[in-house]
């Protein structure tokens, strides 16, 4: 994979998310109830600890747990819940191997639609419909992934200029659009509750 991602906003983490579909991956699996940027500084945060370059599936799925979570939890913590989300990647880790013999980019390498992608990464442990359309922007927008009716699988996420997600951030204004978009939706929800 060859891409040029700006979701940490640091220059290393990003270097390490545009070469590493399973630092990728990760990154998307940790993005919840954390900053995008940190979560997406999340994968290189665990290979530095981990003493590696780069993040493998195969040596993530086969971890100690107790180590792992101890790995994640050391300060500052790679996630708000670093035990839970140590769990959380090593399943993924383990799937990935289980299933795609360790190759993250089988996930999407040579898929033919948007359906399909979409399909396979729902099947991914963590990946629920939200986060696998998120996914599928993100690859479509940035990677260069673009199977027939990825957009329309993508959903809100998919039109160009949305500025609704992490597929989206380019640098610090794109991640600021994008934050203020999020606050504008979760005002308007809020608004609509309330009446």
């Amino acid at each position: 994979m060859k891409a040029d991602l700006h979701l940490a906003l640091d220059p290393e983490a990003d270097a390490l998310l545009s070469r590493s579909p399973f630092a990728l991956l990760t990154g998307m699996l940790l993005d919840q109830q954390v900053a995008m940027e940190w979560a997406f500084t999340g994968p290189y945060t665990i290979a530095r600890r981990m003493k590696a370059d780069d993040l493998d599936p195969h040596v993530v799925a086969a971890y100690d747990p107790e180590a792992f979570a101890a790995l994640l939890s050391e300060k500052p913590a790679v996630h708000r819940y670093p035990g839970s989300m140590a769990k959380r990647v090593q399943t993924l880790a383990q799937y990935l191997v289980e299933y795609y013999d360790g190759d993250a980019e089988a996930v999407w390498r040579d898929v033919g639609t948007g359906k399909e992608l979409l399909k396979r990464l729902t099947g991914l442990p963590g990946y629920g419909k939200q986060k696998a359309q998120i996914f599928v922007a993100l690859l479509g927008k940035q990677v260069g992934v673009r199977p027939e009716g990825w957009r329309e699988v993508a959903g809100d996420y998919g039109p160009e200029g949305s500025y609704r997600s992490v597929a989206d951030i380019r640098d610090e204004e794109s991640l600021g659009r994008v934050r203020a978009n999020k606050r504008e939706l979760k005002a308007a929800a809020k608004s609509a509750k309330a009446t």
